[in-house]
């Protein structure tokens, strides 16, 4: 029998405040959980309760004040700005709620950017991107530029640039949250289709009930405390 994986994400003792002049907010406190490679995992929570902050921490965005935080068994709280840095370009793909693609790019070149800073050749960049144009099924529209694409196309387009290089976690803010309806459930399905199909490990900050519902496990966070868990 197989012996079960180690967690991908193991979380100890988290704190993070923020100073506002001479007033410290404290945003996230004493913060501990695991989440397994594979898992899809929402954070709920109202607005200021920390999802966002949190997401940022695992994502090596953003440093806690105490706490570790380990992704793949490397602690990337003791690393430095410049090795955090090379870390989340290899380990790390994100999927924002307003796409952040550019608009001078079509969709190929703006998935193919992650892999510019890979030692990939011309060839085995195009190979990339190719596959990840068919895993969100957006191969015939390649040469589009993203005003010509609608809200759904576009996130799809997004969230092909996340997976082409093959991190180890996905981190999701908000992915569904400027998408009709229609867009949003597709986008929830796709995400569906990377943890069963390519094993990834999401992580994805959501208010909507919906999109929570596709998740493995939804974890709410208020007033920076982590409360009950369902699964």
């Amino acid at each position: 029998m197989e012996s079960p994986r180690p967690p991908i994400v193991v979380i100890k003792d988290l704190n993070k405040s923020y100073r506002r002049g001479s007033q410290i907010i404290p945003v996230l406190n004493n913060i501990s959980f695991d989440i397994d490679d594979g898992e899809f995992l929402a954070l709920m929570g109202p607005s200021g309760s920390g999802k966002s902050t949190l997401l940022n921490l695992i994502a090596g965005i953003d440093k806690p004040d105490s706490g570790a935080i380990s992704v793949g068994g490397i602690d990337i709280t003791s690393l430095s700005e410049a090795e955090l840095a090379r870390w989340r370009a290899s380990n790390v793909g994100f999927i924002f709620q307003f796409y952040n693609l550019i608009p001078v790019l079509t969709a190929f070149e703006n998935i193919e950017l992650p892999l510019l800073l890979t030692p990939l050749s011309r060839k085995e960049r195009r190979e990339h991107v190719e596959m990840a144009l068919h895993m969100v099924n957006l191969s015939d529209r390649m040469d589009h530029y993203p005003g010509q694409l609608s809200g759904g196309q576009q996130q799809r387009v997004a969230i092909a640039r996340a997976i082409v290089p093959d991190p180890a976690i996905l981190v999701a803010d908000e992915p569904t949250g400027d998408l009709d309806k229609v867009s949003a459930r597709d986008i929830l399905e796709l995400m569906e289709r990377l943890v069963h199909e390519l094993g990834k490990t999401i992580i994805m900050v959501t208010h909507d009930p919906r999109a929570a519902e596709k998740a493995h496990v939804v974890r709410n966070l208020d007033k920076g405390v982590l409360n009950n868990v369902h699964t």
